[in-house]
């Protein structure tokens, strides 16, 4: 069947630097479905050789040496451009007529991709409902939007509200590109494909779970949008709860997309709601120096731009096992990792010193930049008698396999066309992500918030989230990745 991909918001940056060269590099490896055309619409006026001209220069530009002047030539015959605003129902019933005249065949399946800014959600959905843009008569119909889904449950449940009124859940495609890359989907095989890995997977192996997804770069000239935001609405809501809920979760009987999704919201259902004095227990908050300088950001600003939470799931598994999750701007490198912290052996044989202490077990999954795992396991040093130290087995992607990893949009525009959602969020699970962060934001407004503490560009937050660990026990896996071979952006 014919497919065509219609991205609202053409001409801006996410279309250019990620959308067109993804899908650019998945014809360039014959994965597009046959006959895929790619319209774009947005209000600035080109014409399809203007915008097919601008779209190479940057194509050429983010793709490198995976880009080919005759492979983009002919790619770059399917591509299409309509002036039009989202906003205007008009705009949306002369695309309705439009699209025939460029889709190679009468039954064709289309994607609609809204690469706008959140505020014309509503605007473009309720217009492509009027135009009947929506209606599968003649092919299946999928809209893809990306994050932020609402700012909070309310305006969440709302816009699922306005989707829903004109699309079906199974037509909804909401997008977190950390689910797209290859190291999270990868959780699932090393946990699901391997018998070595499942049986110690619990509470009766693991102490604790640390997720954390470090910025080395400060807000720059997002301030206006950030100050609006912070760190909980940033990364939390999305990020972080995704690689929690891959890691957390059990099993599926099938690798579908609605029993996938059903073990997700599983285990965003066991997260033990906080209340009273869990707030300033549980969660520490941070803003680095000079945030308030930063263009847009009022002078008085209490925006967090890091985070730290202790978050409990109160299921058989995971029960007494807490899972710490942190993010921050400005922090010491670019990490997002997943480690999973082993506890200690019931009794130490080999010390001679029983005031020494020895780290237990950990495995380190690392989701970018440095794409791999990290078994940390004791052995003895040679020629030192029972001396002990840690070492490690280290697997890194590129190593085994060559080359850098494909983008994550790669395989999440992929899954749309085919109509695969194992990895994209439904809505359910949006409105329990927000359930989880909103208490949180409205306790950090209160006057029993914990402080917000402020730290120097280039560390690991706050101190007081290292003495915040320390005093459970416990300790920041606070390593950069050590890099070698390709990066992904």
């Amino acid at each position: 069947m014919a497919h065509a991909i219609v991205i609202f918001g053409a001409s801006g940056d996410l279309t250019s630097r990620k959308l067109i060269p993804a899908l650019y590099l998945l014809h360039r490896k014959q994965r597009l479905p046959e006959e895929t055309v790619i319209v774009g619409v947005a209000r600035t006026e080109y014409s399809h050789e203007q915008w097919r001209t601008m779209l190479g220069e940057t194509t050429a530009r983010f793709t490198g040496e995976a880009f080919d002047a005759a492979t983009w030539n002919n790619f770059a015959q399917s591509i299409h451009y309509l002036p039009g605003d989202v906003k205007n129902v008009d705009d949306m019933h002369r695309l309705a007529k439009f699209l025939p005249e460029v889709e190679k065949g009468p039954a064709c399946a289309r994607l609609y991709y809204l690469s706008t800014a959140p505020s014309l959600y509503e605007a473009a959905i309720e217009n492509l409902g009027q135009a009947g843009l929506a209606v599968e008569t003649e092919g299946a119909r999928r809209i893809v939007i990306e994050k932020p889904f609402g700012i909070d449950r309310a305006t969440a449940k709302k816009l699922n509200q306005v989707v829903h009124h004109v699309f079906q859940e199974r037509q909804v495609y909401r997008i977190d590109h950390y689910l797209g890359k290859e190291t999270v989907q990868n959780i699932l095989v090393l946990r699901f494909a391997n018998s070595i890995f499942e049986p110690i997977w619990n509470r009766n192996y693991v102490d604790h779970v640390q997720i954390t997804v470090a910025e080395e770069v400060a807000v720059g000239k997002r301030g206006d949008y950030y100050d609006t935001a912070g760190v909980l609405r940033d990364m939390f809501q999305n990020h972080l709860l995704q690689l929690m809920m891959i890691t957390a979760m059990e099993a599926p009987a099938r690798f579908e997309a609605d029993m996938v999704r059903d073990e997700k919201v599983k285990v965003l259902r066991s997260v033990r709601p906080m209340t009273g004095a869990d707030f300033a227990r549980d969660t520490l908050r941070g803003q680095y120096l000079g945030y308030r300088k930063e263009k847009g950001v009022p002078a008085e600003s209490q925006t967090a731009t890091f985070a730290a939470l202790k978050l409990s799931i109160d299921n058989w598994r995971w029960q007494g096992v807490p899972f710490y999750l942190r993010s921050g701007k400005a922090m010491s490198c670019r990490t997002t990792q997943i480690v999973i912290q082993f506890r200690e052996p019931p009794h130490m044989l080999f010390s001679s010193n029983k005031r020494m202490k020895f780290d237990a077990n950990r495995l380190v999954i690392q989701v970018q930049p440095a794409e791999g795992l990290q078994l940390h396991f004791l052995t003895k040093v040679p020629d030192a008698g029972m001396q002990l130290r840690m070492t490690d087995l280290d697997f890194r992607f590129h190593q085994k396999f060559g080359g850098g990893l494909p983008d994550a949009y790669q395989r999440l525009l992929l899954d749309a066309l085919t109509g695969d959602a194992s990895l994209f969020a439904r809505s359910d699970e949006v409105e329990l992500a927000w359930g989880i962060i909103d208490p949180i934001l409205a306790a950090w407004q209160s006057p029993a918030a914990p402080p917000l503490e402020q730290y120097e560009l280039g560390q690991w937050g706050p101190e007081s989230s290292t003495h915040w660990m320390q005093e459970q026990g416990r300790e920041w896996f606070d390593v950069c990745p050590v890099l070698k071979g390709p990066v992904e952006d």
